[in-house]
């Protein structure tokens, strides 16, 4: 028999004691165990939800209203190229692809697009929600959508089918893993079938997003009862024209669009001296200028707007973009170079997809081989280029809002004289959670009637100030009633962008290019361009009003209309170069023309830092020649800062008496002014110059001046910089006075402020950490909830670059230096060969957490290194790492 085996419960009298920290020991081991246990568990519970919902990516899936096989390519990075043998089944399969990459970031847009967001997280988000409809962002574009022609209109319903066939198959969490997450807070929601007023209502986001000056008319008006109209002018000067650079100095005669321009033969006109003559337009709308070339509960926002543009994307600090084309003439290849790189808010999901689109044969049904980066959920490429074309985008920084004083009475408000009834109509919201909630949404003449939805717009209405010109005063012929502060907006009407993105896909010449161009109204873009001929060009587009008596500066009197808008400019006006006789155009959201031209285009011109910059560097580019992709990349990684240098030559002959200060100082005095992320000098000189504007604008002061906008205040520091009789040197509270004081002072604060953040030894200062970028999810990274945020938030990586910089990775003023703004993508490309093309996104092109595809081009885009971008079929054939084929 054998031997009987003790019960494994039975108590061995003959075993040694353990002491009571033993027992406790192994006790809390036991716990600590267990709760590694539970929380192993739970991550596997996690990963097993996220990958549910990870496309299929190789393989065959048959997809019920298709009408022929669709092959999808997809690269190591997860970039697809899509072919099909017809428009529709392109389009449909481009929906349904990006339903596979993006479908949450897809639908968290479009319940922002349409003020729905309390609809997925319940109340806290009614702020945002009213705002936005009240706006009428979904109404306008559900208006665009019914007035597309028959075969944009065909390519949007061919879209919203495919992204709909891909929501048949997988509802719910099986579409995103955001949804199982949503699901603990909002059990019951359902998601809506796509709609093309879902994808065209984006476009309204991304107009929000690069508004251009509503916030600095804001801003003036605001603080027009505590400010002079000198102080107001001297914080917001005009544009530099004297120093930086303005897009087109001369503008060229072209043949007005749908005429069939002279183009000149290959390898004709590229070096601007055989292609079209340079000239002027009619009128006095353009001319020779002296200017300098330029071919050179959830987190709860502050106020509605700050949540908008959480939520879209900020038209604060950094906002804007860099693009440039070199002619062939000054190349290594002979052909052009085109590189582009928009500068929105940091997000992850990043806001572009990189996508590939092809016809299996290129037909009048078929046109498309087209490539670059898109939105999900909208069809199409925005930026790339297709067999025979290039183009970039920068904003355009014009002038398209204005804010109107309205008199109100009762349900009528005053209008020449005469009482007129408002526009109204009730928004009914539902809520997550709780009950119905109505708004009257009301509109005069000039738009929808905010003062009330925010702080800033209602603090106008209770202390109103109207000007231009310079001029800022209290209005005294103002009619009876209260006052309302009302938005007139491009974005508002109804516009046709949601065709020129097909235009330009299919664009031959640059003729094509130009009437694409006139269609893109809304928002207002700079347009680069190069084809394979070796031509290159730029156009401005956009629906650009002409004012009447006033200049958008300030808010108008609403009640007369000889401030309301006149109509826009006309395309054939609009200043357009062609084959510039320098070899190269460069733009980064600086002036367009000079200060004579026909039109008012704003007051607000981002003041041409950057632009400056790329300009020094192509020139010199070009005397070393010949210029390079690689010599494109260098200046896209250029953290030269203006402000930096200006500080250094500032503090050259300043010592403060501290030890420590003066030896940060001295860090300053051996920098190239650089930003680089390994520099500890350029720690100090962002710290310095962050400390020195809030002791000149913000500490101490009854009135203090806002910090927004860095490429301003360099211009106006530059400025005091030279006037040491400024009264702005003097600050009592601080116990400073004069500009020698205010200097000394600030440098010993901004080395306590940077010890406080990295110690004190210099050696291990370093601006990249201080500046580090945090990627932050749109959604649930703001959630309030530890476990989520970990869940869908990486980062921060540390970053280097600037405000106003080239590398332009934003920060705000006053409110730490962590990184806001980005390029958020960068491109390179070489006319000369598609395939020697490069890209870089900001995070990668899947939207769901920990898939491979998440965060994979962070590192690349961190050191601004742009990876291969194949484009012909076998380029795509070889780059394949993976191959769906899409059945019938």
């Amino acid at each position: 028999m054998p031997k009987p085996q003790p019960s494994p419960y039975a108590v061995d009298d003959t075993a040694p004691r353990r002491s009571v920290g033993r027992t406790v020991g192994i006790t809390l081991f036991s716990i600590v165990a267990g709760i590694v246990v539970l929380a192993l568990i739970a991550v596997g519970f996690v990963a097993f939800t996220a990958q549910r919902s990870f496309p299929q990516l190789s393989g065959e899936v048959k997809v019920p209203g298709l009408d022929a096989q669709v092959t999808v390519q997809r690269d190591v990075l997860g970039i697809p190229t899509i072919t099909a043998d017809s428009s529709r089944d392109l389009f449909f399969a481009q929906g349904y692809v990006q339903a596979q990459d993006r479908f949450w970031e897809m639908d968290f847009r479009r319940h922002v697009t349409s003020g729905r967001l309390s609809e997925l997280f319940g109340e806290s988000q009614l702020g945002t929600d009213k705002f936005l409809r009240t706006l009428g962002w979904h109404a306008t574009a559900e208006q665009e959508v019914e007035a597309l022609d028959p075969i944009a209109r065909a390519y949007y319903d061919a879209y919203a089918d495919g992204v709909n066939a891909y929501l048949a198959e997988n509802p719910g969490a099986d579409a995103s893993f955001e949804y199982a997450v949503l699901g603990l807070q909002n059990p019951d929601y359902v998601i809506e079938p796509w709609t093309p007023a879902d994808s065209v209502a984006w476009l309204k986001a991304m107009a929000w997003d690069l508004r251009s000056n509503i916030e600095n008319e804001t801003e003036r008006a605001v603080l027009a009862p505590g400010f002079t109209e000198a102080q107001i002018d001297g914080l917001y000067p005009g544009y530099p024209f004297d120093r930086n650079p303005v897009i087109v100095p001369k503008i060229s005669t072209v043949p007005a669009v749908g005429t069939a321009p002279d183009l000149p033969a290959e390898g004709e006109g590229a070096e601007g001296t055989e292609g079209e003559p340079e000239g002027d337009t009619a009128g006095d709308a353009s001319g020779d200028t002296d200017a300098p070339t330029a071919a050179i509960e959830w987190t709860r926002a502050d106020t509605v707007i700050d949540a908008v543009s959480e939520l879209v994307g900020d038209a604060g600090e950094g906002i804007g973009s860099n693009s440039w084309v070199v002619s062939g003439s000054v190349t290594e290849t002979g052909m052009p170079l085109l590189a582009n790189d928009p500068h929105l808010g940091a997000s992850l999901p990043s806001v572009w997809h990189q996508i590939q689109l092809k016809c299996s044969t290129v037909t009048e049904e078929c046109p498309f081989d087209v490539a670059g980066f898109g939105f999900s959920g909208l069809p199409g490429v925005v930026i790339g280029h297709n067999a025979r074309i290039a183009w970039g985008f920068t904003n355009l920084t014009t002038d398209v809002t204005d804010l109107y004083l309205e008199k109100v009475d009762g349900d009528s408000y005053w209008y020449d004289g005469a009482l007129v009834p408002l526009e109204t109509h009730t928004e009914t919201f539902k809520v997550a959670g709780g009950e119905d909630v109505e708004l009257e949404v009301r509109s005069t003449a000039n738009g929808p009637i905010v003062s009330g939805l925010t702080d800033d717009f209602t603090a106008i209405a209770e202390n109103p100030y109207i000007g231009t010109g310079g001029t800022v005063v209290a209005p005294t012929d103002a009619p009876a009633g209260d006052y309302a502060v009302s938005l007139r907006w491009t974005a508002l009407e109804p516009g046709t962008t949601a065709s020129a993105i097909f235009a330009l896909n299919t664009a031959q010449d640059f003729d094509d290019f130009r009437g694409a161009a006139a269609l893109f109204d809304v928002p207002a873009q700079n347009l680069i361009y190069a084809d394979v001929d070796g031509n290159i060009g730029y156009q401005t587009p956009g629906k650009l009003p002409i004012r009447g008596a006033g200049d958008g500066s300030m808010p108008q009197p609403g009640w007369d209309s000889t401030y309301a808008w006149q109509g826009f400019i006309p395309f054939e006006e609009l200043p357009v170069s062609y084959n510039p006789t320098e070899g190269y155009i460069v733009t980064a959201n600086n002036a367009i023309v000079a200060a004579d031209y026909r039109y008012g285009l704003t007051t607000d011109w981002d003041y041409g830092w950057r632009a400056a910059r790329i300009d020094e560097l192509i020139q010199r580019a070009i005397a070393k020649g010949p210029v390079t992709a690689d010599d494109l990349n260098a200046i896209q990684a250029d953290n030269y800062s203006f402000i930096g240098m200006r500080l250094t030559a500032a503090y050259s002959e300043i010592t403060t008496g501290d030890d420590e200060t003066d030896a940060a100082l001295d860090l300053l005095q051996e920098w190239d002014a650089q930003n680089n992320a390994d520099s500890a000098a350029a720690a100090y000189a962002n710290v310095l110059w962050d400390t020195l504007v809030e002791n000149i604008f913000v500490d101490g002061r009854e009135n203090p001046a806002p910090l927004s906008g860095q490429g301003r205040l360099f211009l106006v520091v530059d400025a005091l910089l030279e006037d040491d009789a400024s009264p702005w040197w003097t600050n009592e509270e601080l116990g400073v006075s004069g500009m020698a004081d205010m200097l000394k002072r600030s440098a010993i604060d901004a080395y306590e402020r940077l010890v406080d953040e990295q110690g004190d030894n210099h050696s291990r200062w370093n601006w990249g950490s201080l500046h580090a970028l945090p990627l932050t999810n749109e959604s649930f990274g703001e959630s309030g909830i530890a476990p989520i945020e970990w869940l869908f938030n990486r980062g921060p990586f540390p970053v280097g670059g600037g405000s106003s910089v080239v590398n332009a990775t934003g920060w705000d003023l006053g409110q730490g230096f962590e990184t806001v703004t980005v390029p958020s993508m960068r491109m390179i490309v070489d006319l000369s060969d598609f395939d020697d093309s490069r890209w870089n996104q900001l995070t990668g092109q899947s939207g769901h957490a920990f898939h491979t595809n998440y965060t994979d081009q962070v590192e690349s885009w961190q050191k601004a290194e742009l990876t291969p971008w194949a484009f012909s079929s076998k380029a795509v054939d070889a780059a394949a790492t993976d191959t769906l084929v899409l059945m019938p």
